[in-house]
């Protein structure tokens, strides 16, 4: 009964999520809510166990930091030069915007570079007055892209390199970033085939953009300079934090508590809480709630073990089933509790007789992360997209989301076998 309960709110929240006729965030909060009342589980379990608070502090963090530096004017004036700099050609600002979101999603990770980059592209297509969609796709499909790339630049891939001592940071720039370049390209030649025809229809003045002055827009305050040092610092806490061993999360927290501390006089922290995404954020405490009730039942994890069922522990169909799975259930809840519940399952393999599981570890890796593209709920930068759009009056719809997001998921999957089959699976056939 547990089952069927968990399953129907999940699904029921999950429409109402698609059709969007309620706030998303209630929505999910409802769920969640009902999930306790039918007591599917405790609250101690729900806040304890299923609600991912590490991806919620992070997430706060950053949009303190964020809100703080965009007062400086600092994000209009790299706005204002980069569209300069394209001479505001609609176009060749779409393949920019995509290319700066994947490296910054590879280097840092692709919540954190979202969070950095859809305000600076919010302002440029208001600025150039350009359709914002196209833009907005291309950082949520690029940050999930380039994140797949690195240990560090996506939640799935953090976790995996936790759980798996040998699978470095040097490890997944050698396995996994040939074949997200690969994808990238192939999607960058999709973003310009599908987008040409829309934008070429974009009348931009050239004079009018040159004789802004960007230099007029930056704030030179000791608020600047405190700002812009503090997300140098906790960027830099990013890159390095493999090598310092801190948790990301600690590292955004004290760069945006030491950022409140140094500006409290020029800009009171109650200022900068109301420009926080509330919303966004309640909204990943219901999804983690409503995911949290299919772990609770079993659902996640059965279906992970029907997977060793279904191809009877043989190696290569056991990898490629792990590949289309995590791509596929990943663009339908968000990728980081079905990682959490693939990766005791991929171990248990091991029980099975099969010793190498690399090959299943970089499917779990690229499934996940790559199908995160699918829908708005995929992934977590997606979510964070979808909600700072939103702030600004320009929401994406989920099923127009979804048109695009589940062809490049396939296209990307595709690749992504041929792949895993050629330099992984070809000796065991």
């Amino acid at each position: 009964m547990d089952i069927i309960l968990a399953s129907l709110i999940f699904i029921v929240s999950y429409i109402f999520i698609m059709t969007e006729r309620v706030n998303r965030a209630v929505v999910a909060l409802t769920g969640g809510t009902l999930l306790l009342a039918t007591g599917i589980y405790s609250p101690q379990r729900a806040f304890m166990d299923y609600i991912d608070w590490n991806t919620i502090a992070l997430l706060f963090s950053m949009m303190v930091l964020i809100s703080i530096t965009e007062k400086t004017g600092l994000f209009s004036y790299i706005a204002i030069r980069f569209a300069q700099r394209v001479k505001g050609r609609p176009m060749p600002l779409l393949m920019g915007v995509s290319i700066l979101t994947a490296l910054g999603s590879a280097l840092l990770d692709n919540v954190t570079t979202v969070l950095i980059f859809v305000p600076i592209l919010l302002k440029i297509t208001k600025l150039l007055k350009l359709p914002p969609f196209p833009y907005l796709l291309a950082i949520i499909f690029s940050s999930n892209i380039g994140g797949t790339a690195t240990l560090i630049g996506d939640p799935p891939n953090i976790m995996i390199g936790q759980a798996v001592d040998h699978l470095t940071f040097l490890s997944f720039i050698l396995h996994a970033a040939p074949i997200a370049l690969i994808i990238f390209l192939l999607f960058l030649f999709m973003l310009y085939f599908i987008f040409r025809s829309q934008l070429a229809k974009s009348k931009i003045n050239n004079e009018e953009l040159h004789k802004i002055d960007a230099k007029m827009y930056l704030k030179k305050s000791p608020l600047l300079y405190k700002s812009v040092s503090v997300l140098l610092l906790t960027i830099s806490g990013f890159m390095l934090h493999t090598v310092l061993h801190t948790d990301l999360t600690i590292v955004a927290l004290s760069g945006a508590v030491l950022l409140l501390f140094l500006t409290e006089k020029e800009l009171p922290t109650e200022h900068v809480f109301q420009k926080v995404e509330w919303v966004t954020l309640f909204f990943f405490i219901g999804l983690f709630s409503l995911v949290g009730g299919l772990q609770e039942v079993g659902v996640i994890d059965e279906m992970a073990r029907a997977i060793v069922l279904l191809t009877e522990g043989e190696y290569v169909k056991t990898t490629m089933l792990i590949l289309w799975v995590s791509g596929l259930f990943s663009g339908v809840v968000d990728n980081i509790p079905f990682v959490a519940a693939m990766i005791p399952v991929v171990k248990e393999f091991e029980s099975y007789g099969i010793m190498h599981l690399d090959p299943m570890w970089w499917a779990l890796s690229l499934g996940a992360c790559l199908g995160g593209n699918a829908t708005l709920l995929g992934a977590s930068a997606n979510v964070v997209v979808a909600g700072m759009a939103e702030a600004e009056n320009e929401k994406i719809s989920f099923i127009r989301f979804m048109l695009y997001g589940f062809p490049l998921v396939f296209v990307s999957l595709i690749v992504a076998t041929i792949y895993i089959y050629f330099r992984y699976l070809l000796p065991f056939m």
